[in-house]
């Protein structure tokens, strides 16, 4: 019952679901808060960097405000990439 489901065409979706949703971030806006691309955010969320609730029958990924706001600023910064290796030195 505690589980977040999206509303299905003539389904109501109970007032604290759909509350918890409203808290809750997409990939796509998690993303666009930090300044990373999406594919970034699910690769952090599968290594553990954040969390993401999955909802629905096709577990799409939802974030909390808090976990996104939360995040460690040397996770976001990014890094110069040369070659395959990461390049430190500028």
């Amino acid at each position: 019952m505690g589980r977040v489901m999206p509303t299905a065409r003539g389904r109501k979706r109970g007032k604290k679901n759909n509350a918890t949703l409203r808290l809750m971030l997409t990939t796509g806006e998690a993303s666009k808060i930090l300044g990373v691309h999406s594919n970034t955010l699910r690769r952090w969320n599968n290594q553990g960097i954040i969390t993401a609730y999955r909802i629905g029958p096709r577990g799409d990924r939802r974030f909390r405000r808090e976990d996104v706001a939360a995040l460690p600023a040397e996770a976001v910064s990014p890094k110069k990439v040369i070659g395959g290796a990461e390049n430190e030195g500028g």
